[in-house]
C-alpha cells in the first residue's frame, strides 16, 4: 500500500481579548463527536496555541487541507460548533472561524 503524504499546516485566527478565558474553557471540553469528526476528516496531530493578545495559532497534519476543511464543512456537528464559537473571533465580515483561517507557509522542518 503506498504511503499517503502528510502535509503540515499552520494557520492563524484572532480571538477577542475579552473572551480569552471563555475560549480556553470551551476548549477544555471539546465535544467528543466534534473530536471524532475532526479525526474522520483528516485532522491529525491538531493543536491550538493562544497568545495573550488574542493571536490563535493552529497546527495540524493532514493528507489534504482543502479536503479536510471540506469534510468538516459537511458535518452537522461542525455547523453547531462553529455557531457556538462564532462570538469569540474578531472578524468584521462575521464569518465562521473555519472560513477565516490564514495559513502560514512552512519554510523549514527538522525531520
Amino acid at each position: 500500500m503506498p504511503e499517503v503524504a502528510t502535509h503540515r499546516v499552520c494557520f492563524t485566527l484572532r480571538v477577542k481579548t475579552d473572551k480569552l478565558d471563555d475560549y480556553r474553557r470551551r476548549h477544555r471540553e471539546v465535544w467528543p463527536e466534534m473530536q471524532q469528526a475532526l479525526r474522520e476528516t483528516g485532522w491529525h496531530n491538531y493543536s491550538l496555541f493562544l497568545r495573550p493578545d488574542g493571536l490563535l495559532i493552529g497546527y495540524l497534519e493532514t493528507p489534504d487541507f482543502e479536503q479536510a476543511l471540506a469534510g468538516m464543512a459537511g458535518k452537522e456537528v461542525n455547523a453547531r460548533w462553529q455557531e457556538w464559537m462564532r462570538e469569540f473571533f474578531e472578524d468584521p465580515g462575521n464569518r465562521k472561524a473555519d472560513e477565516q483561517m490564514t495559513t502560514i507557509e512552512e519554510v523549514f522542518h527538522l525531520d
